[in-house]
């Protein structure tokens, strides 16, 4: 047994070959299952106990060494055909210069911008469905059915089913996480909503929001005006200052707009501004401990705020765009401002 076997090394130390196929047709005579290697191994068993070791000793090598010889040819045909590939192109040829890269959208980049700036405060991300049933878009933030408050939002129903809608605000979303997460909760929502309403240069039926959530014991206004106070100065600016003005949400109590100073003209006035130094962003306010208790949260336990903006007024504060509309009709000229965003 030990001749085949030394009969077989140096076969195998002497073997080349000149394509990919001679190399598959020695492993399948050295290693497959009924290769040459293999039958001695079955062979093994018979061997005499004292040579057993040294038989064993050089199957083994052979095995390894048969394997390394076959790898080591199939690599240096697979580097030929890399290398072969390589040559067929002059990688040093200039680009086309008729061929421009794209940009990100510009709700997309004011979307990350916002999305990073909660982020580095402990806000997780939560998404959601687009068409939303009745309950979780309405009922349970405080506007059940007949209540006035649905005036606010003019509704597309999806006619299949009058319970269904697309969503007028990620609101929902929110509600989704309150029903099967228990505070501490931090999240915010940003999404696609839908609302029945004239296009013009400053609404429009479609349009994105980004909601926030905060619950957790002793969550207090303080806790939310700060929060939007540190939201505003990383995205506008350190010199940015806000104010807070009374307002109302069915789901919030007590609810506020809040207001930054014009980044434009710094709080002078200007046409932005409509000459008052301040401009709206968003609109927010202290969970109603009714919305808590709807969610199956304990109410006499947790507190929490809430916020929500328009991405699109974000991005017209921004970037001093004045149509709405352009966001919408992929306009290459006007998505090419922002190719250096």
């Amino acid at each position: 047994m030990l001749e085949k076997i030394n009969s077989l090394l140096a076969e195998v130390e002497e073997f080349s070959a000149k394509s990919k196929e001679h190399v598959e047709e020695y492993r399948i005579k050295w290693l497959s299952k009924k290769g040459q290697i293999t039958a001695l191994f079955d062979d093994f068993k018979t061997v005499a106990p004292e040579i057993k070791r040294e038989v064993g000793q050089k199957l083994n090598e052979l095995k390894i060494k048969a394997q390394d010889k076959i790898n080591a040819i199939k690599e240096s045909f697979e580097s030929q055909n890399d290398l072969h590939v390589s040559t067929q192109f002059d990688l040093t040829t200039p680009s086309d210069p008729s061929i421009t890269l794209g940009s990100r959208h510009p709700l997309s980049i004011v979307k990350n911008q916002i999305i990073d700036v909660f982020a580095r405060i402990g806000f997780t991300v939560s998404d959601g469905r687009e068409i939303e049933d009745d309950w979780h878009n309405f009922t349970a933030l405080n506007t059940p059915e007949n209540h006035p408050a649905r005036d606010m939002q003019d509704t597309f129903y999806v006619n299949i089913n009058p319970e269904m809608v697309l969503r007028t605000q990620t609101s929902s979303v929110q509600v989704h996480v309150m029903e099967s997460q228990q505070p501490p909760i931090r999240t915010i929502s940003p999404g696609r909503v839908y609302r029945n309403e004239a296009i013009s240069a400053r609404a429009h039926c479609q349009f994105h929001q980004i909601e926030g959530l905060y619950i957790d014991e002793h969550v207090s206004f303080a806790d939310l005006k700060q929060t939007l106070n540190f939201f505003a100065k990383e995205l506008f600016g350190t010199e940015t200052k806000i104010r807070m003005r009374p307002s109302y949400f069915p789901f919030t109590e007590p609810s506020a707009e809040v207001d930054i100073s014009c980044t434009l003209c710094k709080g002078d006035g200007c046409n932005v501004c409509k000459h008052t130094g301040w401009v709206e962003i968003l609109g927010c306010g202290m969970v109603d401990p009714q919305v808590l208790d709807n969610c199956g949260i304990d109410s006499k336990k947790y507190t929490g705020f809430a916020f929500g903006m328009g991405i699109e007024r974000i991005t017209m504060l921004k970037y001093r765009v004045k149509d709405l509309r352009l966001f919408f009709e992929n306009d290459v000229r006007f998505l090419n401002q922002f190719s250096g965003e």
